[in-house]
């Protein structure tokens, strides 16, 4: 499976751009993840792939296949393709997990059967062993509200991947959750994906667990790609660029004629100021947050 997007644009009726023709290609079974932040356009570009949000210009090919061309039905045909795991869940809270679960079979049923949420014995036994593989095996028949924060994520990512989708798209896995279930969340989506051998793409604000976690990095800054490589060259440089907008600092490349001091100085220039995993460092050696999550 391969996912070609190309000169993606997204105007609001405001007349704010939050996306300004972004090229990104996935496929395989990469983790890719990308970053940036707080209004840089990363929700909007996963919510334009499946268009959640209808993008204003560009191309989003699925194996060959325009998702911007395509009508209702055929969107919805494309769509059982595409699995989502959403930020907020997105599930509902009266229905049990299985019903949850299953919601995630919906494209493959008549509007009749979706109604009484009758689906096939296959589908049903799917089911039960995706819930074993995110580890919640005894709690099919659990109403979705006595659960906690990552068991609902877990919950969300069942339902995605009882889809048999071809790709995921995930907004924002981590933002509600603590830091150890984050970490088994991010573990569980990039087993699945080679598991499964398909690609997962990652919109997310932790920094520390994309590098950990991904096997590509994808930065955006006002709509912009910044930055496309493996987690290694993610260096200050280029967190910088993610962040502030700004050019990789001159540490990063040192004049021929400077290599020697360079050799025996530890940090940037003075006065400099660098790009960390936790926000700016400013030349007095104190961290500004970065912007917190929400996108435009």
């Amino acid at each position: 499976m391969t996912l070609d997007v190309t000169g993606l644009r997204k105007v609001y009726p405001t007349g704010d751009e939050a996306l300004k023709g972004v090229d990104v290609s996935v496929g395989g079974s990469e983790t890719t993840a990308m970053i940036g932040p707080s209004g840089a356009g990363k929700s909007t570009f996963i919510r334009c792939i499946n268009r959640l949000t209808e993008p204003t210009e560009g191309s989003i090919e699925l194996d060959g296949t325009d998702l911007t061309g395509l009508d209702d039905d055929g969107l919805r045909e494309a769509r059982r393709d595409i699995g989502m795991i959403f930020q907020e869940y997105n599930l509902v809270e009266r229905l049990t997990v299985m019903e949850n679960v299953l919601t995630g079979r919906l494209g493959y049923v008549s509007g009749w059967q979706a109604f009484r949420r009758s689906f096939p014995p296959d589908d049903v036994e799917r089911a039960y062993e995706i819930l074993e593989r995110v580890g919640l095996g005894e709690m099919e028949d659990k109403r979705v509200d006595e659960l906690s924060g990552g068991q609902r994520q877990r919950v969300g990512i069942a339902r995605a991947v009882v889809q048999q989708p071809t790709i995921l798209l995930v907004d924002e896995p981590t933002s509600s959750l603590d830091p150890e279930t984050s970490n088994t969340v991010m573990r569980l989506l990039t087993e699945i994906a080679a598991e499964r051998e398909i690609p997962v793409l990652i919109n997310i604000h932790e920094v520390d667990l994309a590098t950990e976690y991904a096997d590509r990095i994808v930065g955006l800054h006002d709509g912009e790609v910044v930055f496309d490589g493996p987690p290694d060259d993610l260096h200050d440089g280029a967190l910088d660029r993610v962040y502030r907008g700004g050019d990789p600092p001159e540490s990063d490349a040192p004049p021929a004629d400077e290599t020697a001091a360079s050799d025996s100085s530890v940090g940037s220039e003075p006065g400099g100021e660098r790009a960390s995993a936790d926000g700016v460092v400013s030349p007095d050696g104190g961290t500004t947050d970065r912007p917190g999550p929400g996108e435009p």
